[in-house]
């Protein structure tokens, strides 16, 4: 039957104590735990690892965000775990405390927690601690502990960049814990100090599992999976693919998912002393995301086939063939005791397949990943998602959003209002799509009605039309239909990313540099060999104050350059990284500010009053800043990890 708010503690309670049931292994348990702590006195004989331990101050979180207020949008559940009668869900947003089918609590990224999404989540009880914590492991920020009972959170912050970006966990009976990271391998923390496990290769870790005390399996991004087991090391052959995704132990047995099926390991035969090498593959082809053992089943959950369910015991009758479950997602992140979570929410086994446990927010965006935002005239904003569409926002009290998406309305790259038609149109990665007054879309134009290439990157309107950017090109169009220029005719490279128009002069900004137009002709073109461009790459243009424009590039930052074609560098604050990138038409220029969103930096902000830069982070859901909007003194920044708006008076 459907999960109901009862029913949810109840089997939560149930998955748990048969959890417990299996831990409890005996005096030789720890017997066999010694050589998991040798090894790890191995390690520590390398150099440790610095970091610093801090708790984070949550009653002040609020106080210290500048004023951002997030946009409501949908969860983004991806990891989780349960503990006691509750649920810890966690993804790009933060972490949410569920209990007894109700929200308890949420820390959110950016504000309570750091600007990181968390990408995995597990329980333990580490080294001195007197009670099971949370562990959330986050890509940057390092690892997050929670203690559940008073909610308190500390931080694990590796002094190196590449020691931060964690990816996978797991706890060890003797309280330590093994991180898995994307550029650092796999380390050890023992409550005390960080080393490098083990005679593992640096590669990035995808998975880690314990079939027993004693071993330890490691799955990597591209070279396949690991077995550390007695103080040996072997690498796994046979598999479907060298990408492990998952990795799932019970009973002797370890399975591993692959994006063409899932390896079957026998760790209890023999040969494995002398080869590791699956006994056999369970569902070739399909791509197994993450995997859970229920009963004798195994559980698959894929990025595009929803869940399946694989019979292990020998059926002949069925020959053990797959099963999928039946739901309306698509992709599975993970399985949490009886729940998955998938498409970001949390299903839970009915009566005719999984189901939808927890109920949605009543109105929420449709997507979480911000690619460009626009005002209508009428005070609707417009919301491009990376690939999912449009939402428009209505402006009156009901706070409603209408969803589009199509063959055209799908990967929104840029949103303009028309200054004539008041309009909007969209610059999508299938064609512009133009609106009209009331939002609906009334024409889209491709190459069947002129453009250059089906893949628009961004417009420019101008007195005599508008200007279309794509990858092959630049497209006029005007009165008198279009007309289209590319490198043959003087454009600095075809792939143009951003335009820009003042009066009767257009800048399109390319892979390979800038190019001056006038009256639709090439003037001039400028590039790091020709100027003092830092960088070749431009991926956006705005109209500066004084004349001129701002040039956001990918790998230099920001650039002014004034009208007679010069460039003078702009000197940003101490610390920002010099190749810093600029996002894709990621500039906004107001009557007191300049806004420039970076990939991996947070917002610049330039300040009028003060003519000084600074960079904004907390209280931004992402360092990624993909698109801004403003209207009635309020900014509306979009990220790839949510929608936040501030007064701008409060920068």
């Amino acid at each position: 039957m459907r999960p109901t708010r009862r029913t949810l503690p109840v089997a939560l309670t149930a998955a748990l104590l048969a959890a417990a049931a299996g831990v409890v292994l005996g005096a030789a348990f720890w017997s066999a735990q010694r050589t998991l702590t040798r090894s790890a006195g191995a390690a520590r004989s390398l150099h440790e690892i610095p970091f610093t331990l801090r708790a984070l101050d949550l009653a002040n979180a609020q106080a210290e965000n500048p004023g951002f207020e997030p946009v409501s949008a949908p969860s983004s559940y991806t990891a989780g775990t349960a503990l006691a009668d509750n649920l810890y869900l966690a993804g790009p947003a933060g972490l949410t405390v569920i209990g007894f089918g109700n929200k308890v609590r949420s820390l959110r990224t950016g504000l309570e927690l750091p600007v990181a999404p968390i990408v995995a989540v597990t329980h333990a009880r580490l080294r001195g601690a007197s009670d099971p914590q949370i562990l959330l492991a986050t890509a940057g920020a390092g690892l997050l502990i929670v203690n559940p009972n008073v909610l308190m959170v500390r931080q694990l912050l590796p002094a190196s960049a590449d020691a931060r970006d964690l990816t996978a966990l797991l706890p060890l009976p003797s309280g330590d814990l093994l991180l898995g990271t994307k550029h650092h391998g796999v380390l050890l923390y023992n409550g005390s100090t960080l080393v490098q496990y083990g005679n593992l290769p640096a590669a990035e870790i995808t998975a880690l599992a314990a079939p027993d005390a004693a071993s330890i399996l490691v799955g990597t991004r591209t070279t396949g999976l690991f077995y550390l087991h007695a103080g040996s090391l072997q690498h796994a052959t046979g598999l479907p693919d060298e990408q492990v995704e998952a990795l799932a132990v019970a009973d002797g047995k370890a399975f591993a998912g692959t994006p063409l099926g899932v390896a079957e390991f026998d760790l209890a035969s023999p040969e494995t002393t002398d080869t590791f090498k699956p006994s056999r593959v369970l569902s070739a082809g399909v791509f197994a995301h993450t995997l859970a053992l229920s009963g004798s089943d195994l559980l698959i959950g894929t990025l595009d086939q929803g869940i399946q369910r694989v019979p292990l015991t020998t059926r002949p009758h069925l020959r053990n063939a797959d099963f999928r479950v039946p739901y309306s997602g698509q992709r599975v992140d993970a399985f949490v005791g009886p729940y998955a979570l998938a498409d970001g929410i949390v299903l839970g086994r009915g009566e005719f397949g999984w189901e939808q446990a927890l109920p949605s927010p009543a109105v929420a965006l449709a997507d979480r990943n911000i690619s460009a935002l626009a005002f209508a005239p009428d005070g609707s904003l417009y919301v491009g998602f990376f690939d999912h569409g449009l939402d428009i926002l209505t402006p009156d009290a009901t706070g409603k959003i209408r969803h589009l998406e199509d063959d055209h309305l799908f990967c929104v790259n840029r949103l303009e209002l028309d200054p004539v038609r008041q309009t909007v149109a969209a610059a999508t990665a299938n064609g512009l799509v133009l609106f009209d007054r009331q939002g609906v879309p009334r024409q889209t134009l491709t190459r069947r009605d002129g453009l250059i290439n089906d893949h628009v990157n961004d417009l420019a309107f101008t007195r005599t039309g508008m200007t279309i950017a794509t990858p092959a090109g630049l497209t006029f169009v005007g009165p008198s239909g279009t007309e289209s220029l590319y490198a043959f005719q003087g454009l600095v490279n075809n792939h143009v990313y951003t335009v820009s128009a003042a009066g009767d002069r257009l800048l399109a900004g390319t892979l390979g540099g800038i190019s001056i137009l006038e009256s639709g002709a090439v003037k001039r073109n400028l590039t790091a060999a020709n100027s003092k461009l830092k960088h070749n790459w431009i991926t956006a243009l705005a109209p500066a104050p004084q004349g001129g424009w701002l040039v956001g590039t990918y790998g230099a930052g920001v650039e002014m350059l004034d009208t007679e074609g010069h460039f003078t560098p702009i000197e940003l604050p101490a610390g920002t990284p010099r190749d810093v990138v600029i996002n894709p038409n990621a500039l906004l220029v107001t009557a007191t500010h300049i806004y420039a969103g970076t990939l991996a930096d947070g917002m610049l902000v330039y300040t009028n009053a003060t003519q000084r830069w600074s960079v904004v982070t907390h209280g931004l859901p992402s360092l990624n800043v993909t698109a801004f909007a403003m209207r009635d003194g309020e900014l509306y920044v979009g990220t790839e990890n949510g929608l936040v708006r501030i007064a701008e008076a409060k920068l």
